[in-house]
């Protein structure tokens, strides 16, 4: 319970000497605790002083009737090293590839046109309610809990349809 009266203390008040307690006390946990779930020293350490940052401009968000102030920061320093992760994934403007991709060989071209025949062929014998959903979802790029909402269909039905459908193409595209 000392930690809910540190964070109010920084929320209410910007107390620095509370804050130092809890930096004090949460920064070395917070560190130890992204290293050991495989992040590097490095991004530990930054990844610690983000958590800590949040911690001082954010403290209003803290709700002591949802988590304890333990949970929070750590639930806070979790998502923050996902974020770093991603956005160390990301290919930099100078990685991508510039200019015209090279022409593809013919042999290629044809075999994809025979696929997307074959695929046509087979979308084509679905039942209706099946092959609509499988456009929606893979042509109109919809999610399953977005069709549900545009169909009125419940979302276990549609994932039901959908699984189907794919067992069929599956078998009609050997």
């Amino acid at each position: 319970m000392a930690w809910i009266a540190q964070v109010i203390a920084v929320r209410d008040k910007k107390d620095k000497s509370a804050f130092a307690e809890l930096f004090a006390y949460f920064a070395p946990r917070v560190k130890s605790f992204l290293i050991s779930s495989g992040a590097s020293p490095d991004l530990a350490e930054e990844c610690t002083q983000e958590v800590m940052a949040t911690l001082w401009n954010k403290a209003h968000m803290f709700d002591p009737t949802k988590a304890s102030v333990s949970t929070w920061i750590f639930t806070i320093a979790r998502n923050r090293k996902i974020d770093l992760l991603r956005k160390q994934r990301r290919p930099e403007p100078e990685d991508l590839p510039w200019g015209p991709e090279p022409e593809p060989d013919q042999a290629d071209a044809m075999g994809l046109q025979q696929e997307t025949q074959k695929l046509g062929e087979a979308l084509a014998t679905l039942p209706p309610e099946q092959r609509k959903l499988i456009e929606k979802a893979y042509l109109g790029e919809l999610s399953h809990s977005e069709i549900a909402a545009q169909t009125g269909l419940p979302l276990g039905t549609i994932k039901s349809r959908i699984r189907l459908a794919l067992e069929r193409l599956r078998h009609k595209m050997k």
